[in-house]
């Protein structure tokens, strides 16, 4: 008697170890519809252990379908693989699909833009980067030359300062070319050409005269390569703006050509037109900032000139005075 209690006892345990190792396999079955065939299937082999109870050859029967119904979960958890594989295998296609018909995006880089640009926008591009290293080039030559004149003026300025005449000044001053010895050379030159004449106004009238001529001189000299800075500073973007223009009106008509509103279609012909209004603009900022700097600059540059000419006109006068003082010394004796 008990040993056929503990038969059934055996039987119960085995019957409920079935049971937990089949609750996976039902909970995957309602996710996936093809599992539970399959589960069922290999579930079916375990239900004779309860009529086996009785016999006496349950203990035997018992280990061996403990075994059978454990690998049932692995059997049956390996068919969702199977199952999702396709339907995980149609979105991959699906995407490939998508990135095959999405036309590939040009490299937008300055130089891959210029090379892609129209002819008439490529002339536009070079004619405004020569226009930005015309401009560079100015500001360097005009700031050369306007520091040099500057530190030669002071300097000639400083050394006749204590001149009492025309002749000391230039003795002080030596072989040395500039603005101010254009001034001195042409007061003597008045004085000498005037000699004999007793109008002393008439004279310093004229060295005045003389003066100007060389102020005005000297500012056409010294402004020279701000007009290109103007022309520039004022044209470019305009310039650019034509270029713009141009690429524009291209990227339509192959709009129109290859009847597309994509933008990998549409992007590079705008980018590449709109680089233009870019360059344009690179060469037109600069040259406003660097002309109106040099506007500055020569104001007081030619300030300088007039101090110079001011200077040679006070020793002009101070030789006429001398000279007539001399004269009446001489006609009192």
């Amino acid at each position: 008697m008990k040993t056929m209690t503990f038969q059934a006892s055996l039987a119960a345990a085995v019957l409920l170890a079935a049971a937990w190792l089949a609750s996976p396999v039902s909970a995957q079955t309602q996710t996936q519809p093809a599992a539970p065939a399959a589960a069922q299937s290999k579930a079916q082999p375990a239900a004779p252990a309860p009529a086996a109870a009785p016999s006496a050859t349950a203990p035997a029967a018992a280990p061996v379908t403990a075994p059978v119904a454990a690998p049932a979960a692995p059997s049956a958890a390996t068919a969702p693989s199977a199952t999702t594989a396709p339907t995980a295998a149609a979105p991959t296609a699906a995407k490939s699909d998508v990135v095959s018909a999405t036309p590939a995006m040009k490299e937008l880089s300055p130089w891959v833009m210029f090379m892609s640009a129209d002819v008439i926008v490529k002339a536009v591009m070079i004619g405004l980067a020569f226009a930005s290293l015309m401009t560079w080039t100015v500001l360097i030559a005009k700031s050369i030359e306007l520091s040099v004149a500057s530190a030669k003026l002071r300097s000639a300025l400083k050394k006749v300062a204590e001149a009492r005449s025309l002749a000391e000044a230039q003795m002080a001053l030596g072989a040395k070319e500039g603005i101010l010895p254009s001034f001195l050379a042409a007061a003597l030159r008045e004085a000498r050409m005037s000699a004999g004449l007793s109008s002393d106004a008439g004279i310093k009238e004229r060295a005045a005269s003389s003066f100007q001529e060389i102020v005005r001189a000297e500012a056409r000299r010294i402004r020279i390569g701000m007009g290109v800075l103007a022309t520039i500073g004022s044209t470019s973007p305009f310039v650019g703006l034509f270029g713009t223009v141009w690429g524009i009106m291209n990227s339509f008509i192959g709009i129109s050509k290859s009847q597309t509103t994509n933008l990998a279609v549409v992007a590079p012909g705008i980018a590449e037109a709109l680089l233009a209004t870019a360059i344009g603009l690179v060469a037109a900022i600069p040259a406003v900032i660097i002309y109106n700097h040099f506007s500055r600059v020569t104001k007081g540059y030619l300030e300088l000139v007039s101090r110079a000419s001011g200077a040679a006109g006070r020793l002009l006068s101070r030789d006429l005075d001398r000279s007539h003082g001399s004269v009446h010394s001489r006609a009192a004796e």
